[in-house]
C-alpha cells in the first residue's frame, strides 16, 4: 500500500555499513511502520465518521471528504516523495515524513472544527506519500536474496494488517471513549507509535540514495490533484447540496483535465524528464490489466468500508465496538491471505487472483441476502459468515496484484510501474468513497433504506467481481498462470 518507484530503475549507493548488515528486526519492523500507518488511518477513520459527525456538525459531503482529502493528497504525492528520496536520502525523507505523520495525527485528534480536521487530515496523506515510498526502495536497496523475499512479504502482512483491523481498533477505540476522548483516540493511537518509531528510525535504518536522482515532475503532480480535487469534490458534495451548478462544471472540467494531464505526461517523457506517470509503461498490457484490475477492487473496496460503517451504525444500531467486530471475520480472512498469500502466488500466479474475485463475489453476494432478509436486526454473529468469505477472497485479490503485474514488467520499468499501480491504489480508495458512498447515501435516504441500499451495493461488487475474472485470466505470471 506504498511505494517502490524508481528502485528497480536507479542504481543505488549504500553506505558500507548497511551494505554489510542486512536489516536487523528491530530496524526492519521501524521500517515496516511506514507502510502499516498511513493503511491504518485510512481505515481507521471510518468506524469514527458517524462520531465526527455529531460532534462536529458534519454534513454526510464533508465526512466522506475526511476519508477522500487523506487519500487524494496521498495518491498525488507517492511519486514525488520516491523521487525526493532517491534524491535526499530515504532515511530523511523517512524521519520527515513520520514525523509529519504524527504531529498531523495529533492535530486531526484537537480539530476543533470540521474545516481544521480535513486541513490537517490533508497535511497527513502527504506526509505519508513522504514516508511511505521508502519502505520498499530501502528494503529493495539494502537486503537481498531470502532477506528481500521475506521483507516483501512481512511488508503485504504490514498493508493487509492495517486494512483488515483499522476499523475494528477504531470501533474498540470510540467504545472504550478513554478520557471522554471519543473519536479523537483513533488519531491519537499514532502519536505515541510514531514518536516511538523516530526514536528507532533514528538509531537504527541505514540511509540510502540514487546516483542519479530523477527531476520531480512537480507540475504533473499539481496536474493530477487539479483533476482529483475536480472529480471528487462534487461527487462527495453534489448530493448533499443538492447538484447546484458548480457541481456539474467541476464534473465536465474533469474531461480537459486529464487530457491536459495526459499531454504533459507525453512531452515530458519525451523531453526525458521523467513524468509522474510514464506513458511508454501504460502501453504495457501487464500493466494496462493491472490497473484495470487495481481501480475495480480498491474503488469497491475503500466504498465498502466507507458504507459499511455508516450502515452498521445507523439502522442496525451497533455501537462503534460492535460495527467494528462485525469485521472481525474480514480481518481473520485477510490476514490469512496476507501471510500465506506470497507462497501461495509462487504456485498460482494470476490464478490466484482469479480465485480471489470468485471468492469475493460469493462472500458479497451472501451478504446482499443477510442485507435483504434480516436487516436491521444483524449483529456481528449473523454478518460473520459472508465478511469471513469476502475478507478471504479480497485478500487474494489484494496481496498479490502487484507483484504479479510487476512479474510481466521489465525490470526496467518495474519501479515506475510499482509507482503508477499504488498511485492508482490510493486515488481509487478515495474514489471509492466519494462514488460507492455517494450512491449508498443517495439510496438510503430513499423508501429503500439502508438495509437494501447495503443490499444493493454488495449486489454490486458481486456483479465487478465476476466481470474481473476473465480481465484477471489474461495474466500470465513469471510461474505459473490462471
Amino acid at each position: 500500500m506504498t511505494d517502490q518507484l524508481q528502485t528497480a530503475t536507479t542504481p543505488v549507493a549504500v553506505r558500507p555499513r548497511a551494505a554489510a548488515s542486512p536489516l536487523g528486526p528491530v530496524a526492519l519492523t521501524t521500517l515496516l511502520f511506514g507502510a502499516f500507518l498511513p493503511m491504518l488511518s485510512f481505515f481507521i477513520i471510518n468506524v469514527a465518521l458517524p462520531a465526527i459527525g455529531s460532534d462536529l456538525r458534519a454534513s454526510s459531503g464533508e465526512l466522506q471528504l475526511v476519508v477522500g482529502s487523506y487519500g487524494i493528497a496521498n495518491a498525488t504525492l507517492l511519486v514525488v516523495g520516491g523521487r525526493l528520496g532517491d534524491g535526499f536520502g530515504r532515511k530523511r525523507l523517512f524521519l520527515i515524513g513520520l514525523t509529519g505523520f504524527t504531529v498531523m495525527s495529533l492535530i486531526c485528534a484537537i480539530a476543533p472544527t470540521i474545516g481544521v480536521l480535513l486541513a490537517a487530515r490533508v497535511a497527513q496523506g502527504a506526509a505519508a506519500a513522504a514516508m511511505t515510498p521508502q519502505v520498499l526502495a530501502s528494503i529493495s536497496s539494502l537486503l537481498t536474496g531470502e532477506h528481500r523475499a521475506r521483507a516483501m512479504a512481512m511488508f503485504g502482512v504490514a498493508g493487509g494488517a492495517a486494512a483488515a483491523l483499522g476499523q475494528i481498533l477504531g470501533g474498540i477505540l470510540v467504545e472504550a471513549n478513554v478520557f471522554d476522548l471519543g473519536w479523537r483516540s483513533v488519531f491519537l493511537v499514532n502519536v505515541p507509535v510514531g514518536i516511538l518509531a523516530i526514536a528507532a528510525a533514528v538509531r537504527l535504518l541505514p540511509d540510502t540514495r540514487a546516483d542519479k536522482a530523477q527531476r520531480v515532475d512537480l507540475v504533473g503532480a499539481a496536474l493530477l490533484a487539479i483533476t482529483l480535487v475536480l472529480l471528487l469534490l462534487p461527487l462527495t458534495e453534489g448530493r448533499p447540496l443538492g447538484w447546484p451548478l458548480w457541481t456539474w462544471l467541476c464534473l465536465a472540467a474533469t474531461i480537459p483535465a486529464v487530457a491536459i494531464l495526459g499531454l504533459h505526461q507525453h512531452r515530458a517523457e519525451r523531453s526525458n524528464q521523467a513524468p509522474l506517470i510514464p506513458p511508454t509503461v501504460l502501453r504495457l498490457k501487464a500493466m494496462r490489466i493491472g490497473l484495470l484490475l487495481a481501480v475495480a477492487f480498491f474503488t469497491t473496496f475503500g466504498g465498502f468500508m466507507f458504507v459499511f460503517a455508516l450502515a452498521t451504525q445507523g439502522e442496525a444500531h451497533m455501537s462503534p465496538l460492535e460495527g467494528g467486530l462485525s469485521l472481525l471475520p474480514m480481518a481473520v480472512g485477510f490476514l490469512i491471505t496476507s501471510i500465506y498469500g506470497p507462497r501461495l502466488q509462487v504456485r498460482y500466479g494470476a490464478g490466484l487472483i482469479l480465485r480471489g474475485w470468485i471468492i469475493q463475489a460469493v462472500g458479497y453476494a451472501v451478504l446482499a441476502v443477510v442485507a435483504l432478509t434480516l436487516w436491521p436486526d444483524v449483529d456481528p454473529w449473523k454478518l460473520a459468515v459472508p465478511m469471513l468469505i469476502a475478507g478471504f477472497g479480497s485478500g487474494l485479490v489484494m496481496v498479490p496484484l502487484i507483484g504479479v503485474v510487476l512479474s510481466q514488467v521489465p525490470p526496467s520499468q518495474a519501479g515506475l510501474g510499482s509507482g503508477i499501480l499504488l498511485t492508482s491504489q490510493q486515488t481509487c480508495l478515495a474514489l471509492g468513497a466519494a462514488t460507492v458512498g455517494t450512491a449508498y447515501l443517495a439510496l438510503a435516504g430513499t423508501s429503500w433504506g439502508q438495509g437494501k441500499a447495503l443490499a444493493a451495493v454488495a449486489i454490486a461488487i458481486t456483479a465487478i467481481s465476476l466481470l474481473m475474472t476473465p480481465v484477471t485470466h489474461q495474466l500470465r505470471s513469471s510461474g505459473k498462470g490462471a
